[in-house]
């Protein structure tokens, strides 16, 4: 048999027998792999079944994997060993939920193996994960992921302990606390008990957690949240008196000049999450870096009623999740078993088994109200570097945050 590098033939192999949670339709895969001694050709293989069964889990073990992992386990190629044993993994295996778990806490492997782990952890639904991960918290390699992964389960005590770390996080981790704060209702009443206490600011929250917490749906949470935020339930006309009187403010002459590095703060408070300017930024909302940006009109107007025009691809949808997590974003793919959904944190994903409801919305990523988290000077700052010509150092001289 005349075993060629398989990118292509992994793809036939593999991702179409597999959209179906099938261990029968793996078994001529793993019959092909047991022949094979070249590590190119396992390795891709073993990342077609990856790709394939990419959010399921408890896929039942095929025939003939068990005598094959043992052999792949001993692989010269350290990448097929990791690929195996996260297979081992996918199909129940309680040394490998060990073994990763180790890996995960084990600083030496280095840094992608461990996120590997994690990520592969996360979507086991390990029970013994959610204590290694707080404990990561303190990990200044892993607190990102840490936090990211704790939005999978709900555990008694890990919002307070995000919330007791988030005055020392950086700004990104800052993002992804506030993003699984706002991800299921037990962990959004810390968030804003938070935020009532001010070990938080309001103003911490940018426009994509705020509509997550709303998407939760709770009496009590929109409550709070119209105290700090405000609610927009103006008529056309008055969106247009709106539009007209924040260009009024955008356009007043002061004596504080306009600060174009204190507008990419800003920028990167608020927008960065789901839109890119100058090459950085999230993917969920249309790239500005060549839009009409030096008409002050498309800018103002885009702030003030985002769901005037949305284009198909930015509508959100809310997943809501068995576990009570609830999912806000775009969703990019259906394919198979699993439902691929793009968030402002990350790209998740998840098993259609584990969906309770996906409900279609007729409204933009981008919430109202979010002009009235600015101040006046602060709107100027945002609106001038959105305007500028090129990218402009964070206050303080920073290149980037």
């Amino acid at each position: 048999m005349n075993l060629i590098p398989v990118t292509a033939l992994g793809l036939l192999l593999v991702v179409l027998p597999c959209r179906a949670q099938d261990a029968g339709s793996l078994e001529p895969v793993i019959e092909v792999l047991g022949v094979s001694e070249e590590a190119q050709f396992q390795l891709d293989i073993l990342k077609g079944i990856a790709a394939a069964l990419k959010g399921q889990r408890d896929v039942p073990e095929p025939k003939g994997w068990a005598d094959l992992a043992k052999r792949l386990a001993k692989s010269p190629n350290a990448e097929v060993r990791e690929m195996a044993l996260s297979l081992s993994l996918k199909f129940g295996s309680q040394a490998a939920l060990d073994d990763l778990r180790a890996r995960l806490t084990d600083a030496s492997v280095g840094l992608a193996k461990r996120e590997r782990a994690l990520e592969a952890l996360v979507e086991a639904r390990d029970a013994k994960l959610p204590p290694v991960l707080l404990g990561l918290l303190d990990d200044a390699e892993m607190q990102r992921s840490a936090i990211r992964g704790l939005a999978a389960f709900d555990v008694a005590g890990a919002p307070e302990a995000i919330v007791s770390h988030f005055s020392r996080m950086k700004p990104e981790a800052k993002r992804d606390a506030l993003a699984t704060l706002a991800s299921r209702r037990s962990y959004a009443l810390a968030l804003m008990a938070a935020v009532e206490k001010k070990t938080i600011p309001a103003k911490a929250l940018s426009a994509d957690v705020v509509r997550q917490l709303r998407a939760l749906n709770d009496e009590s949470l929109n409550q709070k949240i119209e105290r700090h935020w405000g609610v927009s339930r103006s008529t056309p006309e008055a969106k247009l008196k709106e539009i007209e009187k924040y260009k009024r403010i955008a356009e007043l002459r002061t004596n504080v000049p306009n600060n174009l590095s204190k507008g990419r703060a800003l920028f990167n408070r608020a927008c960065v999450q789901c839109h890119k300017l100058y090459g950085v930024g999230g993917t969920i909302g249309p790239d500005i870096t060549g839009s009409d940006r030096r008409n002050l009109h498309y800018i103002i107007s885009n702030i003030v009623d985002p769901n005037a025009e949305i284009p198909n691809d930015s509508r959100t949808t809310i997943v809501r999740m068995k576990d009570d997590r609830v999912l806000v974003g775009v969703i990019r793919s259906r394919e198979g078993q699993t439902i691929t959904v793009a968030t402002p944190a990350e790209v998740l994903s998840v098993a259609k088994r584990d969906v309770a409801a996906i409900e279609p919305q007729n409204f933009s990523m981008m919430p109202e109200g979010l002009v009235l988290t600015f101040s006046d000077q602060e709107l100027r700052d945002l609106v001038s570097y959105l305007r500028g010509e090129g990218q402009v150092p964070l206050p303080g001289g920073k290149a980037a945050e």
